[in-house]
């Protein structure tokens, strides 16, 4: 007889999101002989992930309010198929620790860190002072939010412009202001607290020096609840627009062996501070001459973890699962071993050329590309429709090579072979390809302003 297959850690997991995340964690459900439920809204019904998963079940209309942010009807739906976990994916519910107590209020399993854990590595200022008590570099800045504008003038002119105005409940590169003179302060206060509470019903803002000329590096941790810690490498996402990230790398083509342990030391520092569990993100800025400053820590899986799984060869869901369900890290950081060079690409269906306004719509044409190296995680299918109600992503591109030229060269290729076209569609493919032809990237200068520098925003 061969050996006995390890049991699952659960018989039945829900998954409370939409798109290509739900069908990551539907996958890894099945290879690990977990049995998974999809939630949708009306607007969803013909959406792969429905289909793709061992039942579904509707929980609303289209308005993420109603639907995908309705909680009684997702622990509802959960209760009904005899599910015993929720996996949150990213986005949506996956760092609201309210929904995790509720999920506890009902012995579900939330896959994610403890609520009192998430709420307060989800509010950035709270995670800035807790940062600092453990010891990771921070920019100069308030440890605390801003009671008055009075308050952020004299912080401001103390450590000296320009400055950056955060939103404490911010996530997803919104509520962020930089600000680079004293007149312009007020007008900024004012907006980055009205924004902060219309997005995130939270109108604290936080102020720290803004550092211009930086990498914007991150680290993925994954910790259990018997003391089992690793990091997993970083993560490069500095190509990006308005905050939010468009390519990403790994490893670094700036971080060398030694600063790679020096910021997995201080990520892992980070998360054993506040008790973390889980998969997470600790990001860093890094500038020019090697210094790294911590920005925030992300209690979730990213959208932009496969490149991670590429070059380390750790399934981050699977893991995610196991540590939810009380199992140790089925590995150690001497087992973690950095082989190759990865790149993500997010193919949405935008328009580059009007500012990467959203182009919502039927997919008519639809090819992936195939290959040595090559991963796509979809969203969409052909025929597929892409609604105006959530995310354009119309998929991920992540390829990997055995060193940074050579997973550039793959990508390209892999760009070349896509195919997308709908009525009134357009899709970043021809973006990525201009950004990815461009000398300063192939050389890895790379810096987050590098799209402005360059050009490169309406390719």
């Amino acid at each position: 007889m061969g050996p006995t297959a390890p049991r699952p850690p659960f018989e039945k997991v829900l998954i409370a999101n939409r798109g290509e995340i739900a069908l990551r964690v539907i996958r890894a459900c099945r290879e690990m002989g977990i049995a998974s439920v999809a939630v949708y809204s009306a607007a969803d019904a013909g959406q792969p992930f429905v289909s793709a998963a061992d039942e579904a079940v509707q929980i609303g209309p289209a308005a993420a309010a109603s639907s995908y942010l309705n909680m009684p009807n997702i622990i509802g739906a959960a209760l009904k198929t005899g599910a015993q976990a929720i996996h949150p994916g990213y986005g949506f519910l996956s760092e609201d620790p309210d929904f995790a107590m509720v999920c506890a209020e009902h012995d579900l399993v939330f896959v994610g860190p403890p609520p009192d854990v998430m709420s307060d590595v989800g509010n950035k200022a709270i995670a800035r002072r807790l940062m600092d008590e453990a010891g990771l570099p921070l920019l100069p800045g308030t440890l605390a939010p801003l009671t008055s504008l009075d308050e952020a003038t004299r912080v401001a002119a103390d450590i000296g412009y320009p400055v950056i105005l955060k939103a404490a409940a911010g996530g997803g590169g919104r509520g962020i202001t930089v600000v680079h003179a004293p007149a312009d302060l007020p007008g900024a206060y004012a907006a980055t607290r009205a924004t902060a509470l219309a997005v995130f019903r939270d109108s604290s803002v936080y102020l720290e020096r803004y550092l211009g000329r930086a990498r914007h590096i991150e680290v993925q941790v994954m910790s259990d609840r018997h003391g089992g810690a690793v990091h997993l490498g970083e993560r490069d996402c500095s190509i990006q627009r308005r905050h939010q990230k468009l390519i990403e790398e790994a490893t670094s083509p700036a971080v060398s062996p030694s600063l790679r342990a020096e910021l997995g030391a201080s990520a892992l520092a980070g998360a054993r501070a506040v008790g973390y569990e889980g998969a997470g993100t600790v990001e860093f800025l890094l500038d020019q001459d090697g210094g790294f400053w911590f920005m925030e820590m992300n209690a979730r899986i990213q959208v932009e973890h496969p490149v991670t799984e590429l070059v380390t060869g750790v399934d981050l869901i699977q893991e995610q699962l196991r540590v939810a369900a009380g199992m140790p890290l089925s590995v150690a950081q001497e087992d973690i071993r950095f082989s190759g060079h990865a790149i993500e690409c997010r193919i949405n269906a935008e328009d580059p050329a009007r500012g990467f306004v959203p182009t919502p719509g039927p997919i008519t044409e639809l090819r992936w590309p195939l290959g040595p190296g090559v991963r796509i995680d979809a969203a969409c299918d052909l025929g597929t429709i892409v609604s105006p109600y959530y995310d354009s992503m119309i998929g991920k591109l992540i390829v990997w090579g055995p060193d940074r030229p050579a997973a550039i060269a793959r990508t390209q290729r892999a760009l070349g072979e896509i195919r997308i076209d709908g009525r009134g569609l357009k899709s970043t493919v021809a973006f990525h390809q201009h950004v990815l032809a461009n000398a300063a990237f192939r050389a890895g200068d790379i810096q987050t302003d590098f799209l402005d520098r360059h050009a490169l925003l309406a390719a």
